[in-house]
């Protein structure tokens, strides 16, 4: 059955509603660091990496001591957001952060079964790294928790999964954050 890694990337240069795709601040590239040094001896597995600049920039450094390329993989991105209007992005994260996944739109729902199934999908032990949202979609299929959060993982932190008999098994929980989404 396969293992599932699934890292958040590390801390971004803005936030949410600061900028539609930053890259790592000096923190989040020294968290990357530290990530691919923990999970550089798991491997080489397979790899992949939301398309946004924070998950390329975290997955660089495990990808040059793999020396291999991660797969960019759109399924595992961020939760879409319904406008690019920055300050309106915030309120709407916000709401959706306090729902249950039965309470928000359907396109929302049908992003989450993509998530979900694309994990299935994965035949072999792999490094999936992605984002806040996206961890809790597996990590409540797992579990069963409908919540739109159900935990929070921290950045750079890694959460294990298996699949099994068609499933998402939740093996470990990563370090939860302290702090505010970003």
């Amino acid at each position: 059955m396969p293992r599932l890694y699934l890292v958040r990337h590390g801390k971004a240069a803005a936030a949410w509603d600061a900028d539609l795709d930053p890259g790592l601040d000096p923190l989040g590239q020294s968290q990357a660091e530290a990530m691919a040094h923990r999970v550089a001896p798991l491997g080489p597995l397979g790899l992949l990496v939301s398309p946004l600049r924070r998950t390329r920039e975290t997955a660089a450094p495990l990808e040059a001591k793999w020396q291999a390329r991660g797969l960019i993989e759109p399924a595992v991105a961020e939760i879409p957001s319904p406008t690019p209007e920055l300050a309106a992005r915030r309120l709407w994260l916000d709401r959706i952060m306090a729902a249950g996944w039965a309470e928000v739109e359907a396109d929302l729902q049908a992003w989450r079964m993509g998530v979900i199934e694309r994990l299935l999908d994965l035949s072999e032990d792999t490094v999936v790294v992605s984002h806040f949202i996206a961890i809790n979609v597996a990590v409540g299929a797992a579990t069963g928790d409908t919540r739109v959060i159900c935990f929070r993982p921290d950045y750079c932190s890694k959460t294990v999964l298996e699949v099994e008999d068609g499933r998402l098994v939740l093996v470990e929980l990563g370090q939860e954050a302290q702090t505010a989404v970003r």
